[in-house]
C-alpha cells in the first residue's frame, strides 16, 4: 500500500510541476514546486518510519511466539 501511495505522490508532483511550468517558470513555480518536493519526502519518510515500526512489531511477535 506504500509503495501505491508513493507512486501517486510522484505523479501528483510531477502533474502540478508541469502545470507550473506550462507558461513558463517564475518564483512562485519555484516555491510551489519546492514544497510539492517537500510534500512528497515527508509522506514517504512517514511510510517508510511506519513501515520500520510494522517490521519491528513482526519480529518483537516472532519473537515472543517461539517461546
Amino acid at each position: 500500500m506504500d509503495d501505491i501511495k508513493k507512486g501517486y505522490r510522484e505523479g501528483e508532483e510531477s502533474a502540478k510541476e508541469g502545470w507550473r511550468g506550462h507558461d513558463g517558470e517564475d518564483l512562485a513555480d519555484k516555491v510551489g514546486n519546492a514544497g510539492d518536493d517537500i510534500k512528497k519526502n515527508l509522506g514517504n519518510l512517514g511510510d517508510d518510519v511506519r513501515e520500520t515500526g510494522r517490521d519491528a512489531d513482526r519480529e518483537a511477535d516472532r519473537n515472543t511466539d517461539s517461546f
